[in-house]
């Protein structure tokens, strides 16, 4: 199986402050890969180091080629995108103006919009989608830039029971499609239901790693953070 994303001891400082400590971490080929953790448990930091935004010292290879000293829009180009926690979509323009902010070619928004299964929208304005359909509209732009990895920062957020269980299918659909993936999210139902692997932080270190059935029975994680949650989850 071909590795995408390859990350050997991110760290990264702010100030007095580790917000991520040595983290290993990879995405094969296809794979839909998990990265959970409370609050300030250094997810958005890690995806903000992969993508160029932030500072960091250790390794981050894309398709084995080193990203060292790469800008976020030279990372993009060479396959790196990503969503941000906060939609931001131009209310002016149609789902389909949209994505041509985005993409490379008219090919790719139509493409794009049928993965997600909104092509029934491209001629919609944002205001007229739920809230749940305007955060597929943030991945299928992502999409539209034909990415190696595609990187999702809390999709969900935001979202009811219904919207995240259909939202999750969507990304299994998009998975079992061969679309290479990093999930950062809060919802554990939806991430342990859908990932190939997860991977656990907790102040910025890495606390466990492996199938979703693994982690969710790992006492580490559930002392960490999920609590009565986790014990939904396991019971369930």
């Amino acid at each position: 199986m071909t590795t995408v994303l390859t990350a050997r001891s991110v760290s990264v400082r702010f100030g007095g402050v580790q917000a991520l400590s040595g983290l290993d971490l990879q995405v094969e080929e296809g794979q839909l890969v998990g990265l959970i953790g409370p609050n300030g448990a250094g997810k958005t930091t890690f995806v903000d180091a992969v993508t160029g935004f932030v500072r960091y010292s250790g390794g981050v290879e894309l398709d084995g080629q080193d990203l060292v000293g790469m800008a976020p829009h030279v990372r993009a180009r060479r396959g790196l995108s990503r969503t941000w926690q906060s939609t931001e979509l131009f209310d002016d323009l149609s789902i389909r103006e949209n994505l041509t902010v985005a993409a490379r070619d008219t090919a790719s928004i139509d493409e794009s919009l049928e993965l997600v299964e909104l092509s029934w929208a491209a001629d919609l304005m944002p205001s007229d989608l739920s809230q749940g359909q305007r955060k597929l509209v943030g991945v299928a732009r992502a999409i539209a830039m034909n990415p190696r990895l595609l990187c999702l920062d809390e999709p969900a957020a935001g979202l009811d029971t219904s919207e995240s269980t259909e939202l999750g299918r969507r990304l299994r659909g998009l998975a079992d499609g061969g679309r290479s993936m990093l999930l950062i999210d809060h919802d554990m139902g939806l991430v342990l239901s859908i990932c190939d692997r997860i991977y656990v932080l907790e102040f910025g270190k890495l606390i466990a790693a492996g199938p979703p059935a693994d982690v969710r029975r790992d006492p580490r994680v559930v002392e960490a953070y999920l609590g009565s949650a986790a014990a939904e989850v396991v019971d369930g």
